[in-house]
């Protein structure tokens, strides 16, 4: 197994029955040691010990559809529902600036009551007080000409996890009218614009096998996204997939380290479902090839009704005021967090 992770670290490709050895590696094994530490090494090569900070702005929990694994799908009648106002929004990318954020992200269920006008509103705003900054976006699923709008009015980056890349699949985690289809092309014609594009995939979701998440990979060799973003499935309460099992942390873990190394210029989140499900989530997060991290700007009040899942971390080094321990936190595992937009470092730009 080392021959084929040394591969890996070399540029080149294996096939899909060496990933699924990767994949399917034993928890705290020798092998999964090397592969941890293989990705480590990659990350520092293209991007030294850096670790980049995201401000996350999560705008509003409405949401016009209906995923079977979401808790802020539209069918829950058990959430209290919010959205922030246009000064809300402003006023945390505000705080944020004064905390040395760089880039701003908001981040909300696919609602309606936003016009495209308004989100160009938002965004232009931000871009004309605070032009050294990166504005991403990941508000779901849109035609291309409001994401060339979007684009135009100074947005930089947009994230759109794909879930999972097989039809069959994707059709067992979404209503019927969502398809695999059309979140693909919008992936491709973001990229198409200009924008620094992000998906990813969960680990562990329901029916999922070891070929689905080889077919992710694959997928993302195609799209060659410039911010990869992926977690353990939580169940949340309130949806059809309430009893299913969470994803895997080690197995999680390694598609971080898996993902490093085929992707080196990447950003690759260490996500609040990894602090979620284990304490020190994160922080392994960041050991195996992550570089980036998201604390949440959101105003307090709101942060704990944008709850995707069970048990999400919004509190301690997950949020804004535990950022001066995260910087410790981060610090004490041999890395920096630094003040910068922290773009993709990639060969072909």
């Amino acid at each position: 197994m080392k021959g084929l992770i040394d591969t890996l670290f070399e540029g080149n490709n294996l096939t899909n029955e060496e990933l699924k050895t990767l994949i399917e590696c034993e928890d705290n094994s020798i092998q999964e040691e090397y592969l941890f530490k293989q990705a480590d090494k990659k990350r520092r090569q293209t991007y030294g010990n850096e670790i980049y900070i995201r401000g996350l702005i999560e705008i509003s929990n409405y949401c016009k559809n209906n995923c079977l694994y979401c808790g802020i799908r539209c069918g829950n009648l058990n959430i209290e529902r919010y959205r922030l106002s246009e000064k809300n929004i402003l006023d945390c990318v505000s705080y944020g600036y004064s905390l040395g954020f760089r880039t701003f992200v908001m981040q909300g269920g696919e609602d309606l009551h936003f016009s495209d006008k308004d989100i160009c509103q938002i965004v232009s705003k931000i871009k004309k007080s605070y032009p050294d900054c990166a504005v991403t976006l990941s508000i779901g699923e849109k035609d291309k000409q409001t994401y060339q709008d979007f684009f135009n009015a100074g947005a930089d980056r947009y994230l759109l996890r794909h879930e999972t890349a097989i039809e069959e699949h994707y059709k067992l985690l979404h209503p019927s009218a969502m398809k695999i289809e059309k979140r693909k092309q919008c992936l491709f014609d973001l990229k198409e614009i200009g924008f620094q594009v992000g998906s990813g995939f969960m680990v562990g979701s329901p029916f999922q096998t070891s070929e689905n998440i080889i077919a992710d990979l694959r997928f993302l060799q195609e799209l060659q996204p410039d911010m990869i973003g992926i977690g353990p499935f939580i169940p949340h309460i309130d949806t059809p997939f309430r009893d299913k099992a969470q994803g895997d942390l080690h197995k999680t873990l390694r598609l971080v380290a898996i993902l490093r190394l085929m992707f080196p210029y990447s950003l690759i989140p260490s996500t609040t479902a990894l602090g979620s499900i284990a304490e020190n989530g994160r922080e392994l997060g960041l050991q195996v090839g992550a570089n980036v991290v998201m604390p949440n700007l959101s105003p307090t009040n709101v942060r704990k009704l944008y709850n995707l899942y069970n048990n999400k971390a919004f509190v301690g080094k997950e949020a804004i005021e535990g950022l001066e321990e995260l910087k410790a936190q981060v610090k004490s595992l041999g890395y920096e967090i630094v003040i910068s937009r922290g773009d993709a470092k990639r060969n072909d730009k």
